[in-house]
């Protein structure tokens, strides 16, 4: 055994002792994400919601991960990647839990907010940190891979939707939401801040991170970052968060539509799984790509499905395409920055991309009022897929096997 087989030997089973840990707080992400779909529907029937409010109730929570990405990316570029992941899942579970005790709209959407801005600082922090931590042959898979646990998140979330809503409440399941905090403890001494990050002596102002990130050799990264971040939070956020009202909007009742989208989320692992396995075989921008334009076709025909074999077969592949796109998305977009402004960089995009997640559910929910057919919207969310897979073909720079840049 040579000494590189030596140092895979030790450092193997530290990056899957990362990624898990890592994965099990992107888990619990997801987990609170997909609850708020689910409560939505319960809490629409509960308190009479019009479907105006329920937009505003699912984009407040963008609002607080846009707020939070942008703020935590840059922090955690100063800070430290380990500090900043820590304090954001103590504030997103914390919040998650209070919301049980929300007696009206307007204090729920407050604590939504909080519990946002947790939620969205979270997410790009860990993925630098993972993409920090391995090595370039191993980099893009091993994010995927955390990626796929935001599907193992939304499955959980689910079951507690079919499980414990309709007998508990949708209150049992914000305080589920607050066992995360638990978890950072144990978090707190599991990982550490990347050695890459470490060996950084650079250490910017604020402003000189930002312009690093506009200046002319990482603009044209940003620019197509930045689109893609947008269509992809905006389809997504605006497709997933409505799909249990939208199955009651096509005529099945509230367990009913909870079990079809429990099935069409079990989807989301095999996308995510093949899209580890092809992104260091064929390459980021391919399965950028790709999966990008399937997602397009299955949200064209989900949104005009007319039997109900056609739906679940629509959202299993909608579920499928579209999340593998997710993970290609954050393995990629740490891989176009430089140590001293990658977590800004990841941020900042991040953070776009979550004003897509503000617009996208309120924008549904007042198509939906005006009584706009669901497949003309979802005709909204194919355009707007094709123009994030147009930008990555375009402007994209392939980034297979390269070493991060320090």
């Amino acid at each position: 055994m040579n000494m590189n087989d030596k140092a895979d030997a030790v450092t193997k089973p530290k990056q899957r002792k990362l990624l898990f840990s890592a994965g099990l707080s992107w888990m619990f992400d997801a987990m609170d994400v997909g609850l708020i779909s689910f409560i939505i529907a319960a809490l629409a029937a509960e308190w009479s919601l019009l479907p105006e409010q329920t937009g505003l109730f699912t984009s407040i929570n963008s609002i607080g991960m846009a707020v939070g990405a942008a703020i935590s990316g840059i922090l955690a570029d100063k800070y430290g990647r380990k500090a900043i992941l820590l304090w954001t899942l103590l504030i997103f579970s914390v919040a998650s839990g209070l919301s049980a005790l929300a007696t009206s709209f307007t204090v729920l959407c407050l604590l939504r907010f909080v519990a946002g801005f947790g939620l969205g600082g979270e997410l790009p922090v860990a993925s630098t940190l993972v993409s920090e931590s391995v090595p370039a042959k191993e980099r893009g898979r091993a994010v995927v891979l955390l990626e796929s646990f935001w599907a193992a998140g939304w499955i959980l979330s689910a079951l507690i939707a079919y499980f414990v809503i309709p007998k508990y409440g949708w209150q049992a399941a914000f305080i589920l939401g607050a066992v995360p905090a638990l978890y950072a403890l144990y978090l707190r001494k599991s990982i550490q801040d990347p050695p890459r990050y470490v060996r950084s002596t650079e250490r910017l102002t604020l402003g000189q991170r930002f312009m690093s990130v506009w200046a002319s050799p990482h603009r044209k990264s940003t620019i197509m970052l930045w689109i893609l971040w947008f269509t992809v939070v905006f389809s997504y956020y605006g497709m997933f968060l409505w799909l249990p009202t939208v199955m009651g909007l096509k005529g099945f009742s509230l367990v009913k539509s909870f079990e079809y989208v429990l099935i069409m989320t079990l989807a989301q692992l095999p996308g995510y799984f093949t899209a580890a396995y092809l992104i260091e075989k064929l390459g980021r921008k391919f399965v950028l790509v790709v999966y990008l334009l399937l997602t397009a076709v299955s949200a064209a025909w989900f949104g005009n499905a007319t039997s109900e074999g056609m739906l679940i077969a629509a959202g299993m592949c909608l579920s499928f395409f579209n999340l593998g796109a997710w993970g290609g998305m954050y393995a990629y977009t740490p891989e176009l920055y430089p140590t001293s402004v990658r977590s800004t960089g990841v941020g900042l995009a991040a953070s776009f991309g979550r004003v897509g997640g503000i617009i996208a559910p309120f924008m549904v929910g007042m198509l939906v009022a005006r009584q706009v057919q669901i497949g003309s919207i979802f005709w909204i969310f194919f355009v707007t897929i094709l123009i994030g897979a147009a930008a990555v073909l375009w402007l994209g720079t392939e980034t297979k096997g390269k070493e991060l840049i320090d």
